[in-house]
C-alpha cells in the first residue's frame, strides 16, 4: 500500500526519468519559446508568420550590409520560396546554421551589423517546424544545399552552378504543428511593404509583385493614414534614425515603431522614448506646461532605429528590450574585460527629436498655430471629462456600485500578493458582460487570481452618436473605464485581455457592437495593441451515451453528428446563462477560443462606425441579411 502511495505522489524519481531532446524535438515540444504561439494563419502574430519573417530577415540582413539589392518570396499554396542575392551561407556551413543551435554569422558583429537575427535559432525554427526544408547557398560557382523533413537532415552535398551568389530556402510549415493552416496574403503583403518601406533601395517580388519605397517611413505612414492630417506629414532622417510624425482629428495614438527593419508592433524602449520626445519637445516649443496625454491626442506617425545587437522580449521580437544604442565586451590593455556602451537609446531618441523637431516647427510656423490649437483642445476636453468622471466615481462609491460592478482578480488585490506576480500579469484578463445571469456563471468558473468581470446593466449608450461629455457622464461606461485603469494613460491598463462576452443572440450582439464602439472612438489604441477580444461560447452540444462535443459553427455540429453516429441529442445554446457552471469552465480556461479584435492602420474608425452604428439602416440590413445565419438555419438539425 505505502509503494502504491509512492508511485502516486511521483516519489519514484530516478536516472530513467532524465530526458535528453534532440535539438528539434525541443523546439517541436516547446514552440511556444521560439515562436510564439502556433495559430493557423488567420492571425498576423501566428507562427507561420514568424517563420517566414525569420527567413526573411535573414535575407534583409544581406542587403543591410551592402550585398543584393532583390529578395523573391514566392508563396504557392502551403509551400514557401526565398531566394536573395547576397553574400551566401559559407559553403561548408549550411548544415551548421540550419541545425545547430545558437550557430551563425550574427554573432560576429564585423560580418553582420544592426541585423535583426541575433540568437542563432530562427531558421532552426524553420527547420524543425516544416514537414519539408530545403536550403542552398550559391557562392562563386558552387552550391551547398541541405535537405530535411522535420529536423531530420535527408541529405546534403556541394554541387557545381551557374547561379548567381545568394540564398535559396524552400519550406512546408508542418501541418503536425500548424493544423489547418493557410498563408493569408494580406498579412504577407503587409510584412512585406513594411520592409520595403524601411529598406530603401530594396526590392521585394512577391509572386512577381515588386515592392519598393522611395521615401522610406514617409510612403509607410502616408499609405496607411486613414484620415486627413491636420498638417503636412514632417518626416526628418538621420543616421540610425527615421521619424514621422503628424496629428489627426481621432483619438488616442498610432505610432508604428521598428528596429533595424523589424517591425515591433509591442513597442518598447525606443516607442516609450520616442512618445516621451514628442511630448517634451512640443511643451519646450510652446514654452507651456501641457500633459504628454494631450500633445500626443491624435498623434499619427512612425519611429525606425538602426541598433546593434538588439536584445528583444522573446524569440519572435516584437518588443524591444535594448537600453543601449550598443552594448559590448572589450579587452582593457591589461587582459582585464569591461562592457562598452553607446548612449542609451531614450537619450538618442530625445536629442535627436528635440533638436530637429524644434528646428522643423521653427522653419514651418505655418503649422504651428494648428499643432497648438489641437493641443488646447485635447487639455479642455480632457480636463471637462475629468471633472465629470471624479463626480460620477465618487457617487457611485458612495452608492457601493463599483464593487457590485466589478469583480476582480487577486493579482490586484494588495492583501493577497501572488507569487510571480510579473509573470502573472500576463495572463490577466476582464470579461465584460451583460446580465446577472452571464456574470454569475462566468464568476462562478473564472481563475480568481487572473481573471475578473465587468457587469454592464442593459445596453451601453451608442456612444459614436454622443458627444464625449454624454459619455463620461454614463455611469456604466464611467465605471468601465475606472475598472481598466486608463483614466489617464493607457499604459496604466490593468489587465492585458479585456474579453467582450455576450450572448449569441440579436441583443448579444448588439452590446457586443456598442462596446466595440466605445473602443474604437475613444481607445483604439486598445485593439491595434491586440489587448481586445470576443469570447466565442460553443453554439451546440452535441452528445450520444458516451461522449459529448461541443460546437463553435454549423460545420462543427455537423461533424460531431457524423461522428458520433447514435443516439445522438443536440442542445442549442441562445445566452451565456443557459451553460451550466460545470461545463462553462471548459470555455475560460486554457482551451477558451477568443476572436480578437483587430484594427489594421490604413483601416478608418469614423467610417467602419458609420457603417455599423450610424443611420444608413438600409445598407446595414442587406449586409446582415447577406452575411448572417438565421435562427432557423442554426436550428435546423439533420440526424
Amino acid at each position: 500500500m505505502a509503494e502504491e502511495i509512492e508511485k502516486k505522489q511521483g516519489s519514484n524519481y530516478n536516472e530513467e526519468n532524465i530526458v535528453t531532446l534532440e535539438w528539434y524535438e525541443h523546439i517541436r515540444r516547446r514552440s511556444g519559446m521560439y515562436i510564439g504561439r502556433l495559430g493557423n494563419g488567420e492571425r498576423q502574430g501566428d507562427g507561420i508568420y514568424v517563420l517566414l519573417k525569420e527567413v526573411i530577415d535573414n535575407s534583409v540582413d544581406e542587403f543591410s550590409m551592402g550585398f543584393g539589392k532583390r529578395i523573391d518570396i514566392d508563396i504557392e499554396d502551403k509551400t514557401v520560396t526565398v531566394r536573395d542575392f547576397g553574400r551566401g551561407i559559407p559553403l561548408g556551413k549550411v548544415v551548421d546554421v540550419t541545425s545547430k543551435l545558437n550557430t551563425g554569422g550574427k554573432f560576429d558583429t564585423e560580418a553582420f551589423q544592426k541585423s535583426v537575427g541575433m540568437n542563432g535559432v530562427g531558421t532552426k525554427a524553420v527547420n524543425a517546424m516544416s514537414s519539408d526544408f530545403w536550403v542552398e547557398s550559391f557562392r562563386d560557382g558552387q552550391s551547398s544545399f541541405a535537405h530535411y523533413s522535420r529536423g531530420i537532415l535527408l541529405d546534403s552535398g556541394i554541387r557545381e552552378s551557374k547561379e548567381k551568389n545568394g540564398t535559396f530556402i524552400r519550406f512546408t510549415p508542418d501541418e503536425q504543428m500548424f493544423e489547418g493552416y493557410s498563408f493569408h496574403m494580406d498579412i504577407v503583403e503587409t510584412m512585406v511593404k513594411n520592409y520595403s518601406y524601411l529598406k530603401k533601395g530594396l526590392t521585394l517580388n512577391l509572386n512577381g509583385v515588386p515592392y519598393m519605397s522611395e521615401n522610406g517611413l514617409l510612403d509607410l505612414v502616408t499609405e496607411n493614414m486613414a484620415e486627413k492630417p491636420l498638417y503636412p506629414l514632417i518626416h526628418i532622417e538621420g543616421p540610425d534614425i527615421e521619424i514621422v510624425l503628424t496629428h489627426g482629428s481621432s483619438y488616442g495614438e498610432n505610432i508604428s515603431s521598428f528596429v533595424n527593419g523589424q517591425n515591433t508592433r509591442d513597442g518598447g524602449t525606443h516607442l516609450a522614448a520616442y512618445r516621451e520626445a514628442i511630448a517634451k519637445t512640443f511643451k519646450d516649443f510652446f514654452k507651456k506646461d501641457y500633459k504628454p496625454e494631450d500633445v500626443r491626442q491624435g498623434v499619427v506617425g512612425a519611429v525606425a532605429i538602426q541598433i546593434q545587437e538588439p536584445i528583444f522580449e522573446g524569440q519572435t521580437k516584437t518588443k524591444l528590450g535594448s537600453t543601449y544604442m550598443w552594448e559590448k565586451q572589450v579587452k582593457n590593455p591589461d587582459g582585464s574585460s569591461a562592457t562598452d556602451r553607446g548612449p542609451t537609446i531614450r537619450s538618442f531618441i530625445n536629442d535627436f527629436v528635440s533638436k530637429n523637431l524644434d528646428n522643423y516647427l521653427h522653419m514651418h510656423m505655418d503649422i504651428v498655430p494648428v499643432i497648438e490649437k489641437k493641443i488646447k483642445e485635447s487639455q479642455a476636453e480632457r480636463e471637462e471629462i475629468a471633472g465629470i468622471q471624479k463626480k460620477t466615481r465618487e457617487r457611485n462609491k458612495k452608492a457601493n456600485v463599483y464593487n457590485r460592478k466589478l469583480r476582480d482578480c487577486r493579482i490586484h488585490f494588495n492583501d493577497k500578493p501572488l507569487k510571480n506576480k510579473e509573470d502573472e500579469r500576463e495572463k490577466t484578463s476582464i470579461f465584460i458582460t451583460e446580465g446577472d445571469s452571464a456574470s454569475g456563471t462566468i464568476t462562478k468558473v473564472r481563475n480568481a487570481n487572473t481573471q475578473a468581470v465587468f457587469s454592464l446593466r442593459g445596453k451601453p449608450i451608442n456612444c459614436y452618436k454622443e458627444s464625449r461629455k454624454k459619455v463620461a457622464e454614463n455611469e456604466e461606461l464611467n465605471l468601465l473605464i475606472s475598472a481598466l485603469g486608463v483614466e489617464e494613460e493607457l499604459d496604466d491598463l490593468r489587465y492585458n485581455n479585456i474579453i467582450v462576452a455576450t450572448d449569441a443572440d440579436d441583443d448579444g450582439m448588439h452590446i457586443r457592437m456598442l462596446v466595440l464602439t466605445f473602443f474604437m472612438k475613444y481607445y483604439p489604441d486598445l485593439i491595434r495593441r491586440g489587448h481586445v477580444h470576443i469570447l466565442q461560447t460553443p453554439l451546440f452540444r452535441v452528445h450520444n451515451k458516451k461522449t459529448t462535443r461541443y460546437c463553435y459553427s454549423i460545420d462543427e455540429k455537423e461533424k460531431a453528428i457524423k461522428e458520433l453516429k447514435t443516439g445522438v441529442e443536440i442542445t442549442r445554446f441562445k445566452g451565456l446563462g443557459e451553460i451550466s457552471s460545470h461545463e462553462f469552465v471548459d470555455f475560460i480556461g486554457e482551451n477558451m477560443r477568443l476572436d480578437p479584435v483587430k484594427l489594421a492602420d490604413e483601416e478608418s474608425i469614423s467610417e467602419i462606425m458609420e457603417f455599423y452604428m450610424g443611420d444608413n439602416t438600409g445598407e446595414r440590413q442587406r449586409f446582415i441579411m447577406e452575411n448572417l445565419r438565421s435562427e432557423e438555419e442554426l436550428e435546423d438539425v439533420n440526424i
